[in-house]
């Protein structure tokens, strides 16, 4: 006599799996929390809402009549966001295609290279950037625009080598099926297929700096972050406001601008 299979959500072994994983993940969240809270002091802690009021009350109303000072800050932030875009946009471009598994020309010997640029410029961020080229090369607009365009390298070269890579092979073949030459190949075949996406990768990336460029100021690197710096030292809490609405309203408006430009192109 034939007994009819019961259907089970999950079988005995896989339960346990299920059961091991979670208390894995519970006694690495003990660990964890006790890794960062152990040099925790809790009285700290329970005091912060009433310091944060404290601070809170002493950084309203914001100081208007500081916004005349802010002019020239913000114009050099903007100056640092926008001509390091554009150093990182074209020192990214031929990386992307020596990235490109389909544009390189030595898979052995130069894309590594080009990815290991790519992963190395991603991973250090722009204000350790910043910090090591003001030791380098002086304080300034100069540090901050080579420190906002080497953090632009990775992130540019990482999107555009990917975009090549999907391009469609159909146009390609076309293109070379007229005997044409690599030059005219890469000119015809793959660049109008990856245009849209490198206009919008590289307005995306203008718009990140918008905002990395706010802080570099802190280490030395220009912009409106040397008026914040300087407005902490001081405990002037009103002109802190003040420099956080601008930043605020700066980013707002450079996310809008981004977006519609991208929303033009793609």
């Amino acid at each position: 006599m034939m007994t009819t299979p019961v259907w089970q959500h999950r079988t005995s072994r896989a339960n346990i799996v299920l059961w091991v994983g979670w208390l894995f993940l519970v006694a690495l969240f003990v660990f964890c929390w006790q890794v960062m809270t152990k040099d925790t002091i809790w009285a700290f802690v329970a005091d912060a809402p009433e310091q944060a009021a404290d601070l809170g009350s002493r950084m309203f109303p914001p100081r208007w009549s500081y916004l005349d000072k802010l002019w020239v800050p913000l114009w050099d932030t903007m100056n640092i966001a926008t001509l390091g875009t554009l150093l990182g946009v074209i020192i990214a471009v031929p990386i992307a295609f020596l990235a490109a598994s389909n544009t390189t020309p030595s898979t052995l010997f130069v894309r590594p290279v080009a990815l290991f640029i790519i992963v190395a410029s991603r991973s250090i961020n722009s204000l350790i950037w910043a910090l090591l080229l003001v030791s380098i090369i002086g304080p300034g607009l100069l540090a901050g625009i080579v420190a906002i365009g080497l953090r632009s390298i990775g992130f540019v070269a990482k999107l555009l080598y990917e975009a090549i890579e999907e391009t469609e092979k159909i146009q390609i073949e076309a293109v070379t099926a007229t005997g044409a030459s690599g030059a005219q190949i890469l000119n015809y075949g793959i660049v109008p297929q990856i245009l849209p996406a490198f206009y919008g990768i590289s307005v995306f990336r203008w718009d990140i700096n918008i905002r990395e460029s706010t802080i570099l100021g802190l280490v030395g690197a220009g912009g409106i972050g040397v008026q914040l710096q300087a407005s902490l030292n001081t405990l002037a809490w009103p002109q802190v406001t003040m420099i956080f609405v601008v930043i605020l309203g700066t980013v707002v408006i450079s996310e809008w601008v981004s977006a519609k430009v991208r929303h033009a192109i793609i």
